[in-house]
This record gives structure tokens, C-alpha cells and sequence, in this order.
């Protein structure tokens, strides 16, 4: 059945249009607790910040029990309870800029489903193509991996983790219930798993809220941004490996690469353990 009806998703295609404005940059700059500066017409936006744009608008009546739109539209209704943002890889081929007309253009590449260790999984692929003012060419090409799974059963074991190898530069992150609020808003993500405790940890089984993974990234390259402020990212993936809670701060991390032109960056919580790892290729 998950072969038959799911796969029909393959080739689904959705496009929304946007504006990109300044008051969701002057929001992000606050949240990452950066200096205010001004937000003219034609200024750039770092990498990863398109994502203040092409927000969900889903009624209030399409929202399912989880805070996102109730699945079988675009993305497939998986019956897998749990969802997950797992990885992205990203091509920044021309800057988006204050002020641009933008249209993103979403296509669902692969469905596919996997036995884990603790039950089925289930994982769609979307390929976002954003082009500004009518261009024929994108602007960023974006593939965005999805992961389902089911409720964590009595007995379930994580998997083991990973030590954080030794950070070049670090910055220590406190998530406290006001930055995942403030992100979620930016973001427009209803996700219930972000700020709503009971539910996350009686429905969902995890021992506290959870911090976005795109807020990860974005911090990521935000620490880059700090200590290579004229880096030109040209290309940027990331892969989520272990979930990070509010219950501690964590640290973003970063290193230079024996490739000169990739710089190493990932996440750590407070125990030294890698939560998530990525690579930026410079220009």
C-alpha cells in the first residue's frame, strides 16, 4: 500500500509567491541577538534567511493534531505520527535581496520508506527552486528531507551518539522558551513539539521541547557570518543527528576544512555529543 498510493506524490508540484520584506529580517537579526542595523531596498540576505519567506498559511480548521497542515495536500499523508526536519542541502547561486519579488517553486522528488531500529520510517524529498523578479534561473536550489516515524514505543534505545570533534570557534546557545517562540513566529510554524510541553513530552515521548533544526542551521552559518563575515557561501548542507532540547544550552561550532574552500560546522549539547553536522563550500 505505501508503495502503491504513496509513491503517486512523486512529481507533485506547489508554488508560492512572496515579497521579501524587511520587517522578518530586522525580527531574525533581534533573535540571533545581533546589532540592529538598517534594512534597505536591494540589501542582501544571508544564507538560510529565505526561510522568512513562503510561510505556511494553512487555515485554522486545516491544522492537524501536531500544529502543521493536516498532510494529503502537497506533502503525502504519511500516518507516521512523528515528524522531522532531517537534512538540506543548498546551492546559493545569486543573492536574494529587501525588496525582490520571489516565487518558490516545490517539487516532491521521492518518497521512499525504510524498517528502522525502532519501526518503520518513511522520508520524502522536496526539491525548492526560489527565483526572484521573473528570472529564468533560481536563485537557490533547495532539497529539504522530510522523516517520519511512529510514537517511541516503551523500551526504545536511541541510537549511539557521536563526541563533537574540537571547535576553531564556538558560541553557546541558551534555548529558552522565549527564542523558540520568537523563531516559531518568524517562521509562522505551528509545530507543537517547539513550545507546547505537554504535548512534546506525553504525545511525542521527548523529555522537553525541541529547537528547530533550521534555527540550528541558521545559527550555524549566523557563527561563520561572525568570524568570516566576507565568506560568500556558494553551497551549504546540514543533517540533523541527534534531537537538542531546551533543557540545557548547546554550542554551535565551527572549523576550517583541509579543503580550503569548506569550512566544517555542527551543533553540540551540553554533553558534548554531535546533534547535528554540516559543510558550507565558499566562493
Amino acid at each position: 500500500m505505501f508503495m502503491t498510493d504513496w509513491t503517486q506524490w512523486i512529481g507533485r508540484v506547489e508554488t508560492r509567491d512572496d515579497l521579501v520584506t524587511a520587517a522578518p529580517v530586522r525580527g531574525l537579526t533581534a533573535t540571533l541577538d545581533r546589532e540592529a542595523a538598517e534594512v534597505i531596498p536591494g540589501m542582501a540576505l544571508p544564507p538560510l534567511w529565505h526561510w522568512l519567506y513562503f510561510l505556511p498559511s494553512e487555515r485554522q480548521s486545516g491544522i492537524g493534531a501536531d500544529g502543521h497542515a493536516k498532510r494529503g495536500d502537497f506533502l503525502p499523508p504519511v500516518p507516521l505520527p512523528r515528524r522531522m526536519w532531517a537534512a538540506s542541502e543548498f546551492e546559493f547561486r545569486a543573492p536574494v535581496r529587501v525588496g525582490d519579488a520571489v516565487r518558490r517553486t516545490s517539487t516532491i522528488v521521492d518518497v521512499t520508506h525504510k524498517q528502522g531500529r525502532t519501526g518503520p520510517l518513511a522520508f520524502v524529498k522536496v526539491r525548492h527552486e526560489i527565483r526572484r523578479n521573473d528570472d529564468a534561473d533560481p536563485a537557490i536550489v533547495e532539497f529539504h528531507d522530510i522523516v517520519y516515524r511512529q510514537a517511541r514505543q516503551p523500551g526504545d534505545v536511541d541510537p549511539p551518539p557521536v563526541v563533537a570533534p574540537p571547535a576553531t570557534w564556538q558560541r553557546e546557545i541558551v534555548p529558552d522558551d522565549v527564542l523558540l517562540f520568537r523563531y516559531s513566529a518568524l517562521t509562522f510554524n505551528g509545530h507543537r513539539i517547539h513550545y507546547d510541553r505537554r504535548y512534546v513530552t506525553e504525545v511525542e515521548g521527548y523529555p522537553g521541547l525541541i529547537v528547530h533544526g533550521p534555527l540550528i542551521a541558521t545559527l550555524l552559518l549566523d557563527l561563520l557570518r561572525r568570524h568570516r563575515p566576507e565568506a560568500d557561501v556558494a553551497a551549504f548542507s546540514f543533517r540533523a543527528r541527534r534531537p537538542t532540547f531546551d533543557l540545557h544550552p548547546f554550542s554551535v561550532c565551527a572549523a576550517p576544512d583541509t579543503d580550503p574552500r569548506k569550512v566544517r560546522l555542527w551543533g553540540a549539547d551540553h554533553e558534548g555529543w554531535l546533534t547535528m553536522d554540516a559543510v558550507a563550500t565558499l566562493r
